[in-house]
């Protein structure tokens, strides 16, 4: 069996923290997927059901939930 050595790195608090910024394709892509769903929803909402409730699981988060390693 293997060892694991940890090598403690003390934190360095003269450092500056980066600020954090919006990418701002993000967003775009974002209100992009709102505008498909508005579109699958007039068009035929019954039959687009499926596809709605993908584009939206993507806007709540940054990847589907559905999305699994095992399948």
């Amino acid at each position: 069996m293997a060892k694991v050595f940890t090598i403690p790195v003390p934190p360095n608090i003269g450092r500056k923290r980066r600020e954090r910024t919006t990418d701002p394709r993000y967003v775009d892509g974002q209100r992009l997927l709102v505008e498909a769903m508005k579109y699958l929803a007039q068009a035929d909402p019954v039959a687009n059901r499926g596809a709605i409730e993908l584009l939206s699981e993507h806007v709540r988060t940054r990847f589907r939930m559905s999305d699994s390693p095992l399948g």
